[in-house]
């Protein structure tokens, strides 16, 4: 039987091995003794990424048309922190979500971020299991992209990031499943081509009120800190769907609340308060005119007057005489009387 033939382009990844390699001395011949061969001798080691591409996760992250710049600059940011994902144009708003998993069929994705815009102003996640599920939808808040952000922290681009969980995704069924889930979207394969075999950064969830709170960190070497990069972001959990982008479903957040329901809380709010300080305007106006009128009624303003005697009533029957007028003689002005005492 023949020898089973190599494929064209030299040696496959099996073939690479270590090698050993020689040191010679500057004259061009090399020492005869033994010793001195095995000291300039040493080991080249083999290649990080010899081993085999099997895990084949791809991870289409697109949205739907109506996003904002915020939105798009976050799918780019994601794009860039997952070297195993795939890019892929707006879908039509008229089209049903059951259209994704033909989409991800054609572009060899088996997982799916799609991000779903509503108003523009709402922000819709679904991160799917394509096609079979399952698929879970969360409303995206406070998100902050690298550009907006400016963070001191950098990673190289492709490299494999460690996964860190809230110790609460392993006490509830529901954030045990969305583990799963991020674990198989978010971790780059081993070996993958696009990769790089460093791993200098860590994604973080982390469970608070109620929301997943998604952080990316720089791993310092010297000391182990950690310096955030970016993005980050809040997902607030909707439901969890059985199949993919539909079908019966696992679980409902019951302190979900959506945002046309916040909205109008906030305007309610703020109706409630222009109605209090109308009415703190009327009532102050109650009091001035009450105040005005007590003012002009004075309990205490009798009490020092004492009644007057009573006398007894006079009546004239007749006439009163006529007084008798003096006529008074002319008076001197004052410069005669000062000449009179004078002399």
């Amino acid at each position: 039987m023949s020898p089973p033939k190599r494929k064209r382009g030299g040696q496959g990844p099996a073939d690479k091995k270590a090698k050993k390699v020689k040191i010679v001395a500057d004259g061009g011949e090399a020492p005869s003794k033994s010793e001195q061969e095995k000291k300039n001798e040493f080991t080249i080691p083999a290649p990080v990424s010899m081993g085999k591409w099997t895990n084949k996760e791809r991870v289409l992250i697109f949205s739907s048309r109506g996003i904002n710049f915020r939105t798009r600059h976050l799918m780019q940011d994601l794009r860039n922190i997952m070297p195993h994902s795939k890019a892929d144009t707006k879908m039509d708003r008229k089209d049903k979500l059951f259209v994704v998993n033909e989409v991800c069929e054609i572009k060899n994705c088996n997982k799916c971020l799609f991000f779903e815009a509503k108003k523009k102003q709402d922000l819709y996640m679904w991160i799917s299991n394509t096609p079979h599920g399952p698929s879970a939808k969360f409303l995206v808040q406070n998100i902050h992209t690298l550009a907006e952000l400016k963070m001191t922290g950098n990673c190289l681009k492709g490299s494999r990031p460690l996964l860190s969980f809230d110790p609460k995704f392993d006490k509830e069924p529901q954030y045990a499943l969305l583990k799963e889930l991020f674990i198989q979207t978010f971790s780059t394969p081993q070996y993958h081509p696009k990769s790089q075999p460093f791993v200098d950064h860590i994604f973080t969830f982390t469970i608070a009120d109620n929301r997943i709170w998604f952080r990316n960190y720089q791993i310092i070497e010297e000391d182990a800190s950690l310096v955030e990069i970016g993005p980050r972001f809040v997902l607030n959990l909707i439901k969890i769907f059985q199949g993919s982008f539909g079908g019966p479903t696992l679980y409902e957040n019951p302190y979900f609340q959506s945002p046309n329901m916040h909205r109008r809380e906030m305007r309610l709010a703020a109706a409630a308060k222009v109605r209090e300080k109308q009415m703190v305007k009327e009532m102050q106006k109650m009091k001035r005119t009450q105040a005005k009128e007590e003012v002009g009624k004075d309990v205490t303003a009798d009490v020092f007057l004492t009644p007057a005697e009573e006398k007894p009533v006079y009546i004239e029957t007749e006439a009163p005489e006529p007084k008798v007028m003096k006529k008074n003689k002319h008076k001197a002005f004052k410069r005669q009387r000062m000449q009179k005492a004078r002399r």
